[in-house]
């Protein structure tokens, strides 16, 4: 073997064992131990029970609601934001670093915070409603009102850091551009929809997988706020494998519902990348 490639190999090697060690080999184990017999059999029977368990379809149903719930309203805020907020003076600075200050607060602590927000009769968000005589509202309590809260919670802590990339997109965008178009006449809302939109495709194909990678993988406010209550409203598909394997004791099952998020996930990040590749406009 030439000094060269022995070289390179040794080299490649420490970062090649902890991908190994890490990033496939996990993903090998899970994929073993979906197909592990248990409870429900050998082969593809924790598959059979998984798709047969009731709690499971409502995991799937809470997940898409919550996804559609949370990277709408989070993406097109934090749009608007950067848009607001993209000249660099120093009240934007300002309500910049007011936006983004979510983001240093590990999910937990929010979730925590929001536990006195959301408090019936007591919270501050009760607190000022009773000042305008709307009753107190156990948000977190009603199965109607759970999820909601917990979408307003992510829709909070993620806005401003979908926001950095936006900014970081729109100082992309060339100036000229904007110049010609404002020359010819188009409009503020001309402008931005046929020049300054088009510019971010790039940002776009970053930030939407980001979301919904967070949408899948985000529990933590879950966990300390209800538990997947009340009534599984708040069951998301991490949660009921969380609950599988760590209170059930049944891996298997747990591993099985992994692999069908995970690749779930593959499909739809890259019908993703696929549908925004096809109007990205890049810069030269």
């Amino acid at each position: 073997m030439p000094r060269q490639a022995l070289a390179a190999l040794l080299l490649l090697a420490p970062s090649a064992a902890f991908l190994l060690a890490f990033s496939y080999w996990p993903v090998l184990y899970v994929a073993v131990e979906s197909l592990t017999a248990g409870r429900g059999g050998a082969d593809l029977g924790n598959y059979a029970r998984l798709f047969a368990d009731p709690h499971f379809a409502q995991a799937v149903r809470n997940n898409l609601v919550y996804a559609v719930g949370t990277i709408a309203p989070s993406v097109t805020l934090a749009l608007l934001f950067a848009l607001a907020l993209r000249d660099s003076t120093r009240l934007n600075a300002m309500l910049r670093t007011l936006l983004v200050m979510p983001l240093l607060i590990p999910l937990v602590a929010a979730a925590a915070l929001f536990s006195f927000v959301l408090l019936p009769g007591q919270g501050l968000l009760d607190w000022y409603l009773a000042r305008l005589g709307i009753a107190a509202t156990n948000w977190l309590g009603d199965p109607d009102l759970a999820l909601g809260s917990i979408i307003a919670l992510t829709v909070w802590k993620n806005t401003g850091y979908y926001m950095l990339f936006f900014i970081a997109g729109l100082a992309a965008v060339p100036q000229e551009l904007l110049d010609a178009a404002k020359i010819d006449g188009a409009r503020a809302l001309a402008r931005f929809r046929h020049v300054t939109l088009p510019m971010l495709g790039p940002t776009f194909g970053f930030v939407l997988p980001i979301a919904l990678l967070n949408a899948l993988t985000q529990v933590d406010h879950v966990v300390t706020l209800t538990q997947g209550g009340p009534s599984d409203s708040t069951s998301l598909l991490l949660y009921y494998i969380y609950q599988q394997a760590a209170q059930n004791d049944d891996p298997g099952l747990a591993a099985a519902a992994t692999l069908i998020s995970v690749a779930a996930l593959l499909a739809l990040s890259l019908g993703t990348f696929r549908a925004l590749d096809r109007g990205i406009h890049y810069a030269s």
